[in-house]
């Protein structure tokens, strides 16, 4: 990958030529949102690149499409499939490179470059894509054994079916919003002493507020009603990925879960970085994922061993004060099952997957105590301190704590990542 031109590209920067991430901007000077990319510490408005003359010209794919980055989210382009996004892609990083074949359209026309560069801190990021219909995943098999040690002890912490089918429940994609947006602490039925009879809960806040660290994959393409995706073509249905924070009310999920599974624990928020890193900027950081020591059906076997990605991944948490504490460290490695199986399981009955839908990978752990991707892991249950900057402590979430996820590959100057997933927590509602 050669060099670009765009001067303040810092080495460590995700947004290194590599990547070219679209996302859905708005600026003070056109509140209008619509495409772009970072590149650096900057954006290129798609929107002012689409109306130059030779648009047409440098981009053949989008002919009859001139318009689609002026769209308030990426649906439409994500429906083109990936050979646009792949050729799109291509183009854009040639306009941004040293060796540019096109110099005239930015790096030789200061005017143009200056209406359709702007610096980030002046741009407001939206959700990228309108989704449908959000599905969580649970194929981080160090959270998932963890979680089941903790309730179930070591011989039945996963269940029968976890290393046969990508276990999944279908989430809220009304409540889905971007980094920055804050919070608010649900309120929901919790037992106060789970070992007392009868049972009887309150309803409160959530006095177990925790954070999970995931991988988000968007879709492309959608499919049929009754037509199931074969895993052979099920890459061509992703359209790219983002960070995914699934906040959980553990207290509240542990008194309704049993027995169709998490609901009001789960439906108040989830967040996601507002970068789509698309599919193709990920292949150079393919790998294997853990061994599967149980047969998968036919329609789960995939014709290649390195079906993830290795995403170096970090969670940082900043309490009200303002310290900030690194409090995980892992990589993305750390499944058991690939997008392409959750995308070949969701559909095999016949669902119809749509542009836009929106995959959570589950919490994404690693084998070493500094590698747990939710304080449930961390706090083992929520018996013991996670230990912070500046003397302080968690076993879970307080008002005004902030949660950082962070996530990108590849080495210094071109580092291919998604940015910042943030989130604050607000004190909840009075009821």
């Amino acid at each position: 990958m050669s060099s670009s031109w765009v001067s303040d590209i810092a080495p460590d920067s995700p947004f290194s030529l590599a990547n070219i991430p679209f996302g859905i901007i708005s600026t003070p000077a056109d509140p209008a949102p619509r495409a772009g990319i970072a590149i650096g510490s900057q954006v290129l408005d798609l929107k002012v690149l689409s109306s130059h003359p030779k648009f047409s010209q440098i981009f053949p794919s989008l002919k009859g499409h001139e318009g689609i980055f002026s769209e308030p989210t990426l649906n439409a382009f994500a429906a083109l499939g990936r050979p646009v996004h792949r050729e799109v892609r291509k183009v854009i990083q040639d306009l941004l490179s040293a060796e540019t074949s096109h110099p005239e359209i930015l790096k030789d026309d200061a005017e143009f470059r200056g209406k359709a560069l702007t610096p980030q801190r002046g741009v407001k990021m939206h959700l990228p894509m309108s989704i449908g219909d959000y599905t969580d995943f649970y194929a981080g098999y160090h959270h998932a054994y963890a979680v089941g040690v903790m309730f179930r002890g070591p011989q039945n912490a996963l269940q029968p079916n976890y290393t046969h089918l990508p276990v999944g429940y279908h989430g809220r994609a009304s409540s889905i919003v971007v980094s920055g947006t804050p919070i608010q602490r649900p309120h929901g039925q919790i037992l106060l002493d789970p070992a007392a009879e009868p049972k009887q809960p309150v309803v409160a806040p959530c006095r177990r507020l925790d954070f999970e660290l995931e991988l988000g994959c968007l879709l492309a393409r959608p499919n049929s009603m009754g037509v199931p995706i074969g895993i052979a073509e099920a890459e061509d249905h992703i359209f790219g990925y983002v960070l995914l924070n699934d906040w959980s009310a553990r207290d509240v999920q542990s008194w309704e879960y049993v027995p169709l599974g998490p609901f009001n624990s789960k439906n108040f928020a989830s967040t996601v970085s507002p970068w789509v890193v698309l599919a193709d900027a990920l292949e150079p950081f393919r790998t294997k994922p853990i061994e599967n020591p149980t047969p998968v059906q036919g329609y789960l076997k995939e014709g290649r061993e390195d079906t993830v990605f290795d995403i170096e991944l970090e969670v940082e948490l900043e309490t009200p004060q303002g310290d900030s504490t690194t409090i995980c460290t892992t990589s993305s490695k750390h499944l058991l099952w690939s997008f392409p199986q959750m995308i070949a399981h969701h559909s095999l009955g016949g669902c119809p997957l749509r542009t836009g839908d929106l995959l959570g990978s589950g919490t994404i752990s690693g084998p070493a105590a500094g590698q747990r991707g939710s304080l449930l892991e961390m706090s083992e249950g929520g018996k013991k301190d996670v230990l912070l900057y500046g003397m302080d402590a968690r076993r879970f979430l307080k008002d005004g704590d902030a949660v950082t996820l962070r996530g990108a590959c590849g080495p210094p100057g071109g580092r291919v990542g998604f940015g910042e997933c943030v989130g604050r927590i607000r004190g909840a509602v009075n009821l």
